[in-house]
């Protein structure tokens, strides 16, 4: 029963964070918004003092089961995992903790994070990277399913499927999320879950914390016959039957070892009551558990801290793709408040990326907000009236707010380049910019203030300029705007 109600939990949160990444019309985030908010790394970035408590006392009570239940990329070592099984029911064995290299992650993920490089850090955060391969290499897939099902229905004039645009983020996000799935897939397939005890921060903190869990899969020594198949089947490789221990900082209580056990030897239960046990158990193991607990719970306080403080042409020109123009600094969106506080709160989950209407947030290339999302203008513009990336966002990287609120938030300003304007470079009358921009900041002045006859040019007010990109996506000039929005550090209200 342990292992089917497991099982059942599972599917139904990795189901519904994957349709959840998958899903651009919005539609899901009502019924599934809050799993990625219970999500032990977005949570402690969120402060989120709550949902942080609650899985330290699960973890406490129950041990590891948030990696086997609610992690979907521990569900999906285990999918991964599976497959590997299909040939040999039993093929693991014990390993040994390795709780340097454990460690070793978990510092260089903390100091990432408090050195501002959270885009890095985030590489191998458990969420963020299933985020990354749902948005990178699944929803392409999806959105081309979804598209010729649009064609089928259209053939016979139903219009109950609509077709959807997919944008293209660039080959460095795909090629280093695939790089990711390939790694997690060998050592799953090959494995278990290596990736999940070694590797994986969330579960260096969540096992250490687990070592004084009060429910723990024990051995009944009376009934072992050390036959090893329980160790044999373990993906964590966390037990040990030669000694009779089980390794609770590794162990996920997904319950294979129950079922393969034939003489019921296995038992999950208060800790206080286990017997042998604490015969086989040696001094030196305890202490480096502790000292080991000690290190991960004092850095991931640190990091929490640390973040506290811390193709409309008008006419005029040919039709051609876009160029995003270079900007001295990035933009980053409405709700996020600075740079800094984006930098330092995003791990990167792309589900703003996935959510975004308009198709203009972008994962960063940048080194120190590496996969990120900016700002880009070349395929929309930030819409005053939408709101979705704001209200997705599980960490606090883009704080919650209201369209009212959005169009009074000043996240750039427009910059006019003279040499690409065409008014200026073909004479004709243009004024897109004027037309379509929300707030009003531009206004089409002659050229030459002594000819009234000369071209107009746009003059932008940057008091009421919000940068939401309007006037840069809107703008008939190939390949690069004639205008185009310069990001702000810190964002400003109006």
């Amino acid at each position: 029963m342990l292992k089917r109600t497991r099982q059942i939990l599972a599917a139904l949160f990795f189901i519904g964070i994957t349709l959840l990444l998958l899903d651009t019309s919005g539609t899901l985030h009502r019924p599934l918004g809050w799993m990625p908010k219970i999500q032990l790394l977005p949570a402690l970035l969120a402060l989120n003092v709550v949902v942080v408590a609650v899985l330290i006392v699960l973890t406490l009570l129950f041990g590891r089961i948030y990696c086997s239940v609610i992690c979907p990329l521990g569900v999906m070592q285990d999918l991964l995992a599976r497959l590997g099984l299909r040939k040999k029911r039993t093929r693991y064995r014990f390993s040994a903790a390795k709780h340097w290299l454990r460690v070793a992650c978990l510092i260089v993920f903390v100091g990432l994070t408090v050195a501002g490089f959270t885009g890095l850090a985030a590489l191998i955060a458990p969420y963020s990277t299933f985020g990354r391969i749902v948005t990178h290499l699944f929803q392409p897939l999806w959105i081309g399913g979804n598209n010729i099902l649009a064609i089928g229905a259209e053939a016979i004039d139903s219009y109950a499927v609509s077709s959807e645009e997919y944008v293209f983020y660039g080959w460095i996000p795909i090629a280093v999320t695939a790089t990711t799935l390939l790694l997690i897939a060998v050592l799953s397939y090959r494995n278990g879950r290596t990736w999940c005890n070694t590797i994986c921060p969330v579960g260096t903190v969540l096992g250490y914390l687990s070592h004084f869990s009060f429910f723990k899969v024990q051995i009944d020594t009376d009934k072992c016959i050390t036959c090893g198949r329980c160790a044999r089947g373990c993906k964590a490789a966390c037990i040990d039957t030669k000694n009779h221990r089980v390794d609770a900082t590794r162990c996920v209580v997904c319950g294979n070892c129950f079922e393969l056990c034939s003489t019921k030897a296995l038992v999950y239960r208060s800790s206080w009551k286990k017997k042998a046990l604490q015969k086989t158990e040696t001094p030196q193991s305890v202490d480096k558990s502790k000292r080991a607990f000690l290190i991960g719970s004092t850095l991931l306080a640190g990091t929490a801290l640390a973040q506290e403080k811390k193709k409309v042409d008008g006419g005029l020109a040919v039709i051609a793709d876009k160029v995003s123009p270079k900007r001295a600094t990035p933009i980053t969106p409405p709700g996020s408040h600075s740079a800094r506080n984006m930098s330092q709160h995003c791990t990167a989950c792309q589900l703003c990326v996935s959510e975004c209407p308009n198709n203009v947030l972008r994962p960063s290339t940048d080194l120190k907000h590496f996969m990120q999302p900016t700002m880009s203008y070349d395929k929309g513009y930030c819409r005053p009236e939408c709101s979705r990336c704001s209200s997705v966002c599980p960490t606090g990287a883009i704080k919650k707010i209201l369209p009212p609120e959005k169009s009074a938030i000043q996240i750039g300003h427009a910059v006019w380049i003279p040499f690409n304007c065409v008014p200026l470079t073909d004479g004709v009358s243009c004024g897109n910019c004027a037309r379509h921009c929300p707030t009003g900041a531009i206004t089409m002045i002659p050229h030459n203030a002594a000819d009234a006859a000369s071209p107009l040019i746009p003059a932008i007010d940057t008091e009421k300029c919000i940068g939401c990109g309007a006037c840069e996506h809107l703008c008939p000039a190939r390949p690069t705007a004639a205008i185009y929005v310069e990001g702000h550090e810190n964002h400003r209200e109006l």
